[in-house]
């Protein structure tokens, strides 16, 4: 199963888009500093997810979101109001 995900930082408004087969093992690694361009706004939660089941299909959803278009979707997405 392949993972389209976002990330919201929890201490800057800051959004993150990236695509694993791993969730679990990939936000570790963003909320542990190992990745460069995220370590400087952990904490990171997940904003949301979407599955695809090849990796074009993820592929393509990773760079919808990074566009325009898809950057104002996500700037949409319902967030919780608790916190």
């Amino acid at each position: 199963m392949y993972i389209v995900y976002v990330l919201e930082s929890e201490t800057y408004k800051r959004v993150y888009i990236g695509m694993t087969i791993d969730l679990e093992r990939r936000i570790k690694e963003h909320n542990n500093g190992k990745t460069k361009s995220t370590r400087f706004y952990k904490p990171w939660k997940v904003l949301f997810t979407e599955s695809f089941s090849t990796r074009t299909e993820e592929r393509k959803r990773e760079i919808y979101l990074k566009s325009g278009i898809g950057r104002e979707f996500i700037k949409n997405w319902p967030r919780s109001s608790a916190g």
